[in-house]
């Protein structure tokens, strides 16, 4: 057999999104691409490894173990470059963080300067919505997660990070009744506070609409679509540029925290902890240089 370690990464992508579109995507690679390197791996094999009924791909029984040897192989290999660069005086490993989707405006401040101070770490960093980052934080699946809204049912350990300060949006200077509200999708932490804001404002008949992203939500207020509740840190320029305003509201803003959280008693790596060393000890500097104008607005 004479399989490559790329060809490897591309079958495990195809395990575990169970479909070549979505793993080009992943990948960066063309669908094409992810289809060739599938295709020279399977025809090593005298089992399939993958079906494919009607337009749905399968992952069949042999697929699995090999996808299973493959992540156990691959993690092996990643263990000889991270010794190696222990070897070497190098802080090395991968830091693994989840994060909910408005804190894309957040987290990558608060890491920038540690990835350029440890090059031999390997960063994975999930945006997605709340319920999957808990979901990830409670199958201990990451080193922190990223929340505005703390995870229930958890036993975890937590730094702030920045207030998280939400408003009514519009996309001219007063508001316009007859616009529907627009919302997140369920599990979003914004689309919870939103729910709850009007929940307790009986009264409220207007239409609504959902769309799966806060960067799809800031985009149809733009264009007139409706009003929403928005994380203010999310929409600087657009303020600024005046294509968006913030509209009076009794009960606005509601106010959460950005918090890294992480589960009580988990033995973090030295990576892990290296990171919230750094964090608690520029997090001053960092909001100072980066978060100013928002510390700073009324």
């Amino acid at each position: 057999m004479n399989y490559t370690i790329h060809q490897l990464r591309v079958f495990l992508k195809v395990v575990e999104k169970k479909s070549i579109t979505r793993a080009s995507e992943d990948l960066h690679m063309t669908q094409p691409a992810v289809s060739i390197q599938l295709k020279n791996f399977q025809d090593q094999f005298a089992i399939p490894l993958t079906e494919l009924i009607g337009r749905k791909l399968y992952i069949t029984d042999f697929g699995r173990e090999v996808a299973a040897l493959a992540e156990r192989a691959l993690g092996e290999l990643s263990a000889i470059q991270y010794k190696t660069r222990e070897y070497e005086g190098k802080l090395a490993g991968r830091l693994k963080i989840s994060s909910a989707s408005t804190g894309k405006y957040v987290i990558p401040y608060f890491l920038s300067d540690f990835m350029d101070r440890h090059p031999g770490i390997d960063l994975v960093l999930d945006v997605t919505n709340k319920t999957r980052v808990v979901e990830s934080l409670k199958r201990n699946e990451i080193d922190f997660a990223l929340v505005s809204v703390l995870p229930e049912k958890l036993v975890f350990e937590e730094e702030m990070l920045i207030e998280n300060r939400m408003y009514l949006i519009g996309n001219q200077p007063r508001a316009q009744p007859d616009k529907p509200l627009i919302f997140r999708e369920p599990g979003s932490a914004t689309r919870m506070a939103m729910e709850g804001y009007f929940e307790q404002r009986s009264g409220n008949t207007r239409k609504k609409m959902e769309l799966t992203s806060n960067e799809a939500v800031k985009q149809a207020v733009i264009a007139g679509l409706g009003h929403s509740i928005l994380p203010l840190i999310g929409i600087r320029n657009e303020l600024l540029n005046r294509q968006l305003h913030i509209l009076p509201a009794e009960g606005l803003p509601i106010q959460t925290d950005w918090r890294l959280v992480w589960l009580k008693g988990k033995k973090l790596s030295p990576v892990a902890e290296a990171y919230l060393d750094f964090v608690r000890a520029e997090k001053v500097s960092l909001l100072r240089t980066h978060f100013q104008w928002y510390l700073d607005f009324e």
